[in-house]
């Protein structure tokens, strides 16, 4: 007994006898505000709770010899998919043109329906009884090796396809500008199809791997090839009209998407309006960027900035017609970290908007009684003077 005696000292919440409570009229409004504003404060604070928080910080980038994807999706409304090739260098010496892995081209009306797709390097068409380097058709017994026109490296070097005599051009430094007088162009339907596809435009997308070096990707008419520094077209023979290079850039990125991410170029759209073909350039500046889950899991990515710029056919050397996307990379890696407000945090405030508010409701009460009161009683002493 005289421990909970003791104990019962220790109460720093001590009763009032009901006989000395004074409700009022201004303390039921004040108390029913309070509430109103405790409740209010509450459902802000868990949905604070509920949603995440993104924290970014700021590192030097030391990664080495990576590579990342480069993902696309273009429509070209004015350029046949015979005609648009994709190529990629960087400053390491690497070079690929013509790439067709990975890559779906789908030829559209110029209403914008799509009327075949097929992926790259899929339907050649069947050669049959081709023309032999000595002249002569091939007969049933002999193997077939065909011409190069005067492109062969070697004695031996044949050209058996329209795309091997289009590379043995390249690696010489020519531009193939009769493809309708090679035997294997002919037969394979290269002009034709260029002819049958005049007036369609191209929507082509995919993905490219590059080296995490500076460098670009561009979509051109015709395939180029590199002859003193210079990027040429093989196809110059064909009429400017053909070099439209009007696009709308569907989606760009490079990496996987994150929640948040902002790709700048996503449905950037422009138009073609000079007489002579050019080259259209994005200069691409791209920020590493590592994003981690409130469960812990990292996205490897990349964010980028950008800036445009049309470079005209007239000077020399002139430009190859297409779209280029110049990038670089930043030496800056952003790491974003995915978190939520703890749960004792979230306790903290919550005690600490009803406390408060209490708080305040209190001593708003007590001064609103206290001036009623004083009201009152001065009300009192003019009725007995």
């Amino acid at each position: 007994m005289e421990i909970l005696n003791k104990l019962k000292n220790l109460d720093a919440y001590p009763k009032i006898n009901e006989d000395f409570y004074s409700r009022t009229l201004s303390g039921g409004l004040i108390t029913l505000v309070s509430s109103l504003v405790m409740l209010f404060l509450f459902f802000s604070e868990f949905g604070l709770y509920l949603n995440t928080v993104t924290e970014s910080k700021l590192m030097v980038d030391t990664s080495r010899g990576e590579t990342l994807q480069v993902n696309f999706d273009v429509t070209f409304p004015s350029l046949a998919c015979s005609l648009l090739s994709v190529d990629s260098m960087d400053i390491s010496g690497e070079q690929h043109y013509d790439i067709k892995h990975d890559i779906i081209k789908k030829r559209i009306d110029p209403h914008g329906n799509v009327i075949e797709s097929r992926q790259e390097g899929i339907g050649a068409p069947k050669i049959e009884r081709p023309l032999q380097r000595h002249g002569g058709r091939l007969d049933h017994n002999e193997a077939y090796c065909g011409s190069c026109f005067g492109a062969e490296m070697s004695d031996d070097h044949c050209c058996n396809s329209c795309e091997e005599v289009r590379d043995a051009y390249r690696k010489k430094g020519w531009a193939l500008t009769n493809p309708d007088l090679i035997d294997q162009c002919e037969r394979e339907g290269f002009i034709q199809k260029i002819k049958d596809e005049e007036g369609e435009g191209c929507n082509i997308h995919g993905f490219l791997e590059v080296n995490k070096v500076a460098g670009n990707f561009h979509f051109s008419p015709g395939k180029s090839f590199h002859m003193s520094n210079i990027n040429i077209d093989d196809l110059i023979d064909l009429p400017s009209e053909k070099h439209n290079i009007s696009h709308k850039i569907n989606k760009l990125s490079f990496g996987k998407d994150f929640p948040g991410v902002v790709n700048p170029l996503d449905g950037v759209e422009w138009t073609h309006k000079a007489s002579s073909p050019g080259q259209y350039q994005y200069f691409i500046k791209v920020v590493p960027t590592i994003y981690t889950d409130k469960r812990g899991r990292k996205i490897h990515s990349n964010q980028f900035s950008v800036t445009e710029h049309f470079r005209d056919a007239d000077g020399y050397p002139r430009p190859l017609p297409g779209v280029f996307f110049i990038y670089d990379f930043n030496p800056i890696k952003v790491t974003l970290t995915e978190d939520h407000v703890p749960l004792l945090h979230f306790l903290t405030n919550i005690c600490a908007i009803v406390g408060g508010v209490f708080t305040v409701a209190g001593i708003v009460d007590a001064l609103v009684y206290h001036g009623h009161r004083a009201i009152k009683k001065k009300v009192d002493l003019g009725k007995y003077t």
